[in-house]
């Protein structure tokens, strides 16, 4: 689990608002693998969530049947513009989470 600078300064600006957090890649409909951001405590994993890693002490999950498709190594990054996710600590934010994988760049 890596993460970029700029991932790094939105995760420490959203722990200085709301304390303590955890970020999930879901999988689901919306934001499809987009991390979303909650307070720790507040989200409720599934049974088949897997944590991968942690960002400065922000513990990361994704579900169980994703783990194949991130095996190339995960890098967790910020970028300027609003997110999609509304219930993700990022949003309203000058800047959102985004995921990034070797598996998932274009040659």
């Amino acid at each position: 689990m890596e993460a970029t600078d700029a991932a790094r300064a939105l995760l420490a600006a959203i722990v200085a608002d709301h304390g303590p957090v955890l970020l999930i890649l879901s999988g689901g409909c919306c934001d499809g693998t987009a991390p979303m951001c909650y307070p720790e405590g507040e989200f409720l994993l599934a049974p088949d969530d897997l944590r991968i890693g942690a960002v400065d002490g922000a513990a990361v999950y994704l579900p169980a049947g994703l783990a194949p498709l991130w095996q190339g190594g995960l890098t967790l990054d910020a970028v300027p513009g609003r997110g999609g996710g509304v219930f993700s600590l990022d949003n309203g934010r000058e800047a959102h989470f985004v995921a990034r994988s070797a598996v998932c760049l274009k040659p």
